[in-house]
């Protein structure tokens, strides 16, 4: 029998989390599919340089301090004070001063060293030595085992663990969401680029196998590849996709929808819903720029933007904030419950998804399976998931949208070659079950060698995180 060990260490760490890649994490491991003659399928975390099986990736409830959710709490907290550094840092003076900078670095040195690095150091020493979270027990591995890093990986620090398992006899197992640091570092931190390719770099040499969300996103791990270790090491690996699923998890019946939700949709105008965090890539402002050329034409469609701040986006933060229709023509909700969400996409009039580079966008199969339609900018993977049954729009123009949203809403009907009502999409079972079925028909079929070896490229030895 194989056992796929699969990791979700992450989100087992970070439970709350509920952003797109903690989403499918989530999914995938609840719905992962029932043992057989021929496989098992176990969720597995790896801590301290140790495996352990998952027993539950909700916490569980306790009464006392949870010392453990405090020391994730400050290392999140360190990761945002370091990042706020940066942006300090990149500001006058210090931008235009070394010696500046400098006295800034020391003075923040010592304040995240007494009010961060210190308190993690004791918690450290308390915990140690703990037994090991009741949501998982320790588990050996065996050679043939295949571990599947389903989770964000390039943020842990089990690679030792994990190249100790490879000389065991277990395989490894890639799951990749997109390669956006290596390929649009422009709209990532500095850090996250530097982390993100080093653990490519780990990656490539590691992995036996690797499994993409979409095949724009296969096709293009199999050329950064061929780029960084050469078409005879490619060869001697396979390459997959599998989709994901579309159902909110999270979506209590019991709670309550968003009351500033609840009040918008009162009104029967017209509602264009955007989902997503607010950072660059997600090209928000694209989104006003078409949407204020809609209302000096007299719309009066609305536009609901609807996700949790995120990164470089103070000026589109404040150029919202301070808009002349918000709360008229543009509203803004930065916390939306799954319920809410549920809500909002159940009555908007369509969802508008302007980024500029996607690894898959869930928003879209999310709203689509809910009989919503949607518009999308005109990017490959976009294509790929909704075909002929989303309207696209050109993100070199915002005029594009500024049409399409204007006579949707002159017209009722929706811009799309197909009707929405024949489209279907998977389940988050389905989506499990056949990212398990591609790793099996691919285990099962040997991968070819070549005869004529090819010499490996410079920088194939580069650091491992």
């Amino acid at each position: 029998m194989t056992r796929l060990l699969v990791e979700c260490t992450y989100v087992f760490e970070h439970p709350n989390a509920n952003s797109g890649i903690q989403r499918v994490v989530r999914n995938v491991i609840q719905q992962l599919p029932e043992a057989d003659a021929q496989r098992e399928c176990i969720p597995v975390v790896m801590l301290d340089g140790a495996l352990y099986e998952v027993k539950s990736l909700a916490p569980l409830k306790t009464p006392k301090v949870n010392l453990t959710s405090l020391r994730v709490k400050l290392e999140q907290w360190a990761n945002l004070f370091w990042l706020r550094h940066r942006a300090v840092e990149r500001r006058r003076p210090f931008s235009q001063s070394h010696f500046a900078r400098r006295v800034l670095y020391v003075i923040c040195r010592l304040v995240a060293f007494a009010c961060l690095s210190l308190p993690m150091r004791v918690l450290d020493r308390v915990l140690k030595g703990k037994p090991v979270p009741e949501r998982c027990v320790p588990l050996q591995h065996r050679a043939g085992d295949q571990l599947v890093l389903l989770d964000s990986s390039w943020h842990a620090n089990f690679f030792p663990l994990a190249e100790q398992l490879k000389r065991d006899g277990v395989g490894i197992v890639s799951v990749i969401y997109d390669l956006i640091p290596l390929t649009h570092p422009q709209f990532c931190d500095a850090g996250l680029v530097k982390v993100f390719n080093d653990w490519f770099d780990w990656i490539a040499r590691t992995a036996d196998g690797y499994v993409a969300i979409s095949t724009t996103i296969r096709d293009q791990v199999r050329e950064e590849m061929l780029r960084r270790i050469g078409a005879q090491q490619v060869q001697q690996r396979w390459f997959d996709y599998f989709h994901l699923g579309s159902e909110l998890d999270l979506s209590d019946a019991d709670s309550e929808v968003d009351r500033g939700l609840l009040q918008m949709f009162k009104s029967p105008k017209p509602v264009f819903l955007m989902v997503s965090t607010i950072e660059p890539r997600k090209n928000h402002a694209y989104l006003l720029d078409a949407f204020e050329r809609a209302w000096a034409a007299g719309s009066n469609a609305r536009l609901c933007i609807a996700g949790k701040i995120g990164w470089k986006c103070d000026a589109l933060v404040e150029r919202i904030r301070q808009h002349p229709e918000l709360n008229r023509r543009l509203f803004m909700f930065n916390s939306l419950s799954d319920k809410s969400l549920e809500h909002a996409y159940s009555h908007a009039t369509a969802l508008v998804f302007p980024s500029y580079v996607e690894g898959f966008g869930l928003p879209l199969v999310e709203a689509m399976q809910r009989g919503l339609p949607a518009m999308g900018s005109d990017i490959p993977v976009f294509r790929e998931i909704g075909g002929d049954y989303m309207a696209y729009f050109d993100l070199a123009d915002p005029q594009s949208l500024t049409d399409l949203v204007i006579d949707m809403e002159r017209t009722g009907v929706f811009p799309a070659p197909l009707a929405l009502e024949h489209w279907r999409w998977l389940s988050w079972r389905e989506a499990s079950a056949q990212l398990v079925e591609r790793i099996e028909r691919n285990l099962s079929s040997p991968v070819s060698v070549p005869e004529n070896p090819e010499p490996e490229p410079e920088g194939q030895h580069a650091n491992c995180p």
